[in-house]
Order: C-alpha cells, then sequence, then structure tokens
C-alpha cells in the first residue's frame, strides 16, 4: 500500500499559503515522521493528506487512486487516524472503544463475536492496557485516552496508521510502548505517518521525515533532516544530534542546548564542516535474533553497493543469534545513514567503528 501527496499547497487565507508543493510517499512498512514548530501546520497537513481538508492545490493518493474520489468506507478501511487526545471522551468503555475501530469487519448494527472481543483484549494487552478493560472512556487521564485511541486504530488492522503526536500527554513508560509499537507495526508491513515535537523520536524510529518551518518543506531520510543547523533554523534552538553508545546499541539523540539569537545571520553547528561528505573507513558490527531480520539486514545492504566492499555473517547456535560485520568505505554521511537504516530494525543491535585519520 500506498499513500503519496504530490505537490500540494494548503492556505486558510486566500494568496497566504501555510505551506507549499509538498511531496512526500508512505509505503507499507515505513515509518515517516512530521516536524516543525508550534504553528507550522503539522495538524493541518495531516488532515489535508487524509482528504478532510481540501487542498488548494495538488492531490493526495491511496495506491493511486485520488482519496477524494475513494468512499469514505473504502478509505477507513484501509488507513486509521489517531487525533490527538484533547477533549475526545465518552461514557464507553475502554473495550468498547477498541471494538468500535473494528466497525467495518463487525456491521454497524452488529454485536460483536467472542474472536473479535478477544482480538481488541490482545491489543490492550500490548499496549499495557488490560487493567483500563472496563473503565469508562470519560473517566481516563489525557494519557490513558491517547493509548485507547491508538489501540481503537490498531483494531481495524489498517494498511497505513495515521498519528497526530501519539506520545503527547505520556510518560517515558507509556512514551516508549507507543513508538515500540509503531515500529513493530512497520516490522509487520503497516505504513506508519506520525506528528511529533521529539526530534529525537523521529532520530531512533522513523525511516523519512519532512520537516515544516515558515512555510518552508523539507524531506529526506531522517538522518538528513534531523541536524543541527536545520534544528537552528526552524525551532531557533542551538542542539547536538549526535551518538552515545549502551552495552547493546548505539543510540542517536537530540540534545537542546540554548534558544538562538534572532538576529543572528548564521548559525555555528558543531557537526556540519563539510566533513560529513569526506571519505571515512569504518566497521559495523552487527547482531541479530531472527532469520527474518538477518533478510532485512540484506536488504538494506544491498542498497549500499558504492561503500560496502566486504562482509562476513554467521550462526552462533548456541545463543541462536546471527553475528555479521561489514566493512565500509565511502562518504561518511552514507556510512551513518546505512547505520540509522539498520538501527530502525527490531531486536537487531549494531556498533560503527571508524579507523583513526592516520589508519586512512
Amino acid at each position: 500500500m500506498i499513500l503519496k501527496v504530490e505537490h500540494a499547497s494548503f492556505e486558510y487565507k486566500r494568496g497566504k499559503p501555510l505551506f507549499s508543493d509538498v511531496s512526500m510517499e508512505i509505503q507499507s512498512g515505513e515509518i515517516v515522521s512530521i516536524l516543525g514548530p508550534n504553528g507550522a501546520g503539522k495538524t493541518t497537513l495531516l488532515r489535508a493528506i487524509m482528504g478532510i481538508l481540501s487542498w488548494k492545490e495538488g492531490k493526495s493518493t491511496l495506491d493511486g487512486e485520488n482519496i477524494r474520489d475513494i468512499t469514505p468506507g473504502k478509505l477507513w478501511s484501509k488507513i486509521s487516524y489517531v487525533p490527538q487526545s484533547h477533549g475526545l471522551s465518552g461514557s464507553y468503555t475502554v473495550l468498547d472503544s477498541v471494538l468500535f475501530g473494528m466497525t467495518t469487519q463487525i456491521g454497524v448494527f452488529s454485536t460483536p463475536n467472542q474472536e473479535q472481543i478477544k482480538k481488541a483484549e490482545s491489543i490492550l494487552e500490548r499496549l499495557q492496557l488490560s487493567h483500563l478493560r472496563d473503565r469508562k472512556c470519560n473517566e481516563l487521564s489525557g494519557g490513558e485516552l491517547q493509548m485507547t485511541l491508538i489501540a481503537r486504530a490498531m483494531a481495524s488492522d489498517p494498511g497505513i496508521i495515521i498519528l497526530d503526536e501519539p506520545e503527547s500527554n505520556l510518560d517515558f513508560k507509556n512514551q516508549i510502548i507507543v513508538l515500540d509499537t509503531l515500529s513493530q507495526l512497520s516490522a509487520e508491513g503497516v505504513g506508519v505517518l506520525f506528528n511529533t515535537h521529539y526530534p529525537e523520536h523521529a532520530l531512533r524510529r522513523a525511516h523519512k521525515s519532512l520537516l515544516l518551518s515558515h512555510g518552508s518543506v523539507i524531506m529526506g531520510p531522517t538522518k538528513e533532516i534531523i541536524t543541527e543547523k536545520n534544528i537552528a533554523d526552524a525551532f531557533g534552538v542551538k542542539a547536538i544530534v549526535g551518538q552515545f553508545e549502551t552495552e547493546s546499541n548505539q543510540i542517536e539523540n537530540v540534545i537542546p542546548l540554548a534558544l538562538l539569537d534572532k538576529d543572528a545571520e548564521s548559525v555555528e553547528v558543531t557537526n556540519e564542516n563539510g566533513s560529513e561528505n569526506e571519505d571515512a573507513l569504518a566497521s559495523i558490527s552487527i547482531i541479530c535474533r531472527e532469520f527474518e531480520e538477518s533478510g532485512k539486514i540484506n536488504q538494506i545492504l544491498h542498497e549500499f553497493p558504492d561503500i560496502l566492499f566486504g562482509r562476513m555473517g554467521m550462526p552462533h547456535r548456541k545463543r541462536n543469534v546471527y553475528l555479521i560485520t561489514v566493512n565500509l568505505d565511502g562518504p561518511k554521511s552514507r556510512i551513518e545513514e546505512l547505520a540509522h537504516r539498520l538501527s530502525l530494525l527490531k531486536d537487531v543491535s549494531i556498533k560503527v567503528t571508524y579507523a583513526k585519520e592516520e589508519q586512512r
């Protein structure tokens, strides 16, 4: 399934476009994030993509068909939408709310069967919401309601799920549950599109990102979009984009440091001095536990033949894991793009080691 936006623009006031010439694509199994400061139009963009609002120019298509020409029943059987939870509630229970997500399967005037109830209960368990099963939605906190809306969206088995700031109002634990669920849905072949206020969430989860800022739009691989310069230009914040290592992985993060002077003509950044285009020699060590993931690793490696000059892999049967080492020589930006793609895979640990300058 492919959701595509083609050269689209939107405006509330005639002659004052909120954004113009937006083009993007979300494919099955892909996570795409939308970032930007408050007021940039992130929610508006989502609503226009789905046809809730009308484009001034351009169009949205689902598998090549204009979304405006698709009947609502057909469209919402393929796409699920999770709005922000503010002001959304009801006297029905959490379980009932999740079952409402199966309306296209159950029928408006039918009663859910035991299999459908078990499916809803399974989704609640997956999101660690089972304890809220019989609670009324109007008794939930904002975070609990947000999680319930996500569970309801998952119940329809969508080909694409669209979420408006899904981590808002959530504590650390539930943020991780939501982000892990999005990654799992992606691994299962669902396309995911979400707005976020957290650049680090996009950096750790999204394959591609779109950045809205002051009417401008840039789109591309997440690693190329979330940079110190782009964050400074869009948010007016000086930040560090870098990696830190845990025992099992290399984690990318964005750390805000300070507000920038509005009158500054240029932004000093720490990592964007041209070195990203210089050649580097590196090795990536990979450990994965699932045979399916090793196949996905090979698919990704095949997209980087220009920098890959050697690889070795072997199973460690005692622990049922695969150990893979790849050797790379090329622009550092390409090496980091490959590392980022690999880091998005489920149950995969990676570490990148660069040769010292004098060893190259």
